[in-house]
């Protein structure tokens, strides 16, 4: 076997024993979020079948913790044992998007070998009730599920939990999107039977309307601090922080270029962003534009577009996307700028500091808050 073979064998047996070890993390985890989801229902059914008065419950977890600590350390403090109880009742009343989850991917079956597999289904067996095993399946950690049992709406809850999988979201990185309202942006643009949706399945991306958000919230810049900034400025504020930016703008997207340079009849221009989307193949355009949104701003994007539709559009990749990103706009402006059947322009507001739920409520059901 000559070097080229070894170090092609070596490779694909470093993948093959990386993604075992992640699947086995994702078993591993998932058995301890169970184990705690059981030791809720346990505690729950205790108190239902114990005596009627208001404080047994206190008692019996407070008792419970100080044995449980003495046999097995850390971990089992009378609050930990609280959130166990609160998750149980949590994830309880309603059916968990297990079986959403289940069909978009499965972490553990795809990769691991059957016996393994079996091994696992043995494991949990053991420990649980049948009928608890095949009921519920969680995906995400602990810390994340004591996140997600604080918000209060289901549906929402549903929508983050199914997010975090889907886009393997770390703690920090479901605080961030719950933080800047990202169920509220979505769901106050959409009828009743796509909010439903949005709990049933996350964001679906079919069409580049989907795409869009409105406002948009950069408040990972630290521009707050700057009482005036440039557009240069901002551009590379979102190069620098490019991870981040991706984050806010969704699923599917990558970076292609900045400043990128477009020529015709000797005249040049410069697109300040261009991402493309893997979900609906293609291009998109970003531009910055501080202060008040322009017509001329408008039409200029459009240029954008059509130069890239009809120059760098591959036949089987679909129409271009532009997005504009201001401080401000007038809808009436953009309305009449643009046809009544577009689909490829749109205009977003962004914000570079984090509002409160209630002021983003207030935002979107403004008519300056509606996406164009």
């Amino acid at each position: 076997m000559d070097n080229l073979q070894s170090q092609q064998l070596l490779q694909n047996i470093s993948a093959l024993l990386d993604n075992a070890r992640k699947r086995v993390a994702v078993a591993v985890n998932q058995t301890m979020v169970l184990t705690y989801y059981e030791i809720g229902r346990m505690i729950v059914e205790e108190e239902q079948h114990g005596q009627e008065r208001a404080e047994y419950g206190a008692e019996l977890i407070k008792n419970l913790a100080i044995e449980l600590t003495k046999r097995y350390g850390k971990g089992f403090s009378k609050r930990n044992l609280d959130l166990m109880r609160q998750f149980y009742l949590s994830y309880s009343i309603v059916q968990t998007p297990s079986a959403q989850l289940k069909k978009i991917e499965n972490p553990i079956s795809e990769t691991l070998p059957q016996k393994s597999l079996n091994s696992i289904g043995q494991t949990l067996s053991d420990v649980f009730p049948i009928q608890q095993v095949q009921s519920v399946n969680f995906n995400l950690s602990w810390s994340h599920y004591l996140k997600l049992m604080r918000i209060k709406d289901i549906n929402e809850r549903k929508f983050y939990e199914i997010e975090s999988f889907k886009n393997n979201w770390s703690l920090r990185e479901l605080q961030r999107q719950y933080d800047s309202a990202l169920y509220t942006r979505l769901s106050l643009s959409k009828n009743k039977e796509e909010i439903i949706q949005l709990s049933e399945k996350g964001q679906i991306i079919e069409k580049p309307k989907d795409l869009i958000k409105d406002p948009y919230i950069l408040e990972f810049l630290g521009l707050s601090e700057k009482p005036n900034y440039s557009e240069t400025e901002l551009e590379s504020e979102l190069i620098d922080k490019l991870e981040h930016f991706l984050l806010e703008l969704g699923t599917g997207f990558t970076f292609v270029a900045r400043q990128n340079r477009i020529t015709f009849d000797e005249k040049h221009f410069k697109i300040d962003l261009v991402f493309y989307n893997r979900i609906l193949k293609c291009f998109v355009l970003i531009d910055l534009k501080i202060g008040e949104l322009k017509h001329q701003d408008i039409g200029q994007m459009q240029m954008y577009v059509n130069y890239y539709d009809r120059e760098k559009r591959l036949e089987d990749e679909n129409k271009t996307i532009g997005i504009i990103l201001c401080q401000d706009k007038s809808e009436a402006l953009v309305r009449y700028t643009l046809p009544e059947d577009n689909e490829q322009v749109f205009s977003s507001k962004y914000f570079t500091v984090l509002p409160s739920k209630e002021d983003f409520i207030n935002i979107l059901n403004s008519d300056n808050g509606k996406t164009s």
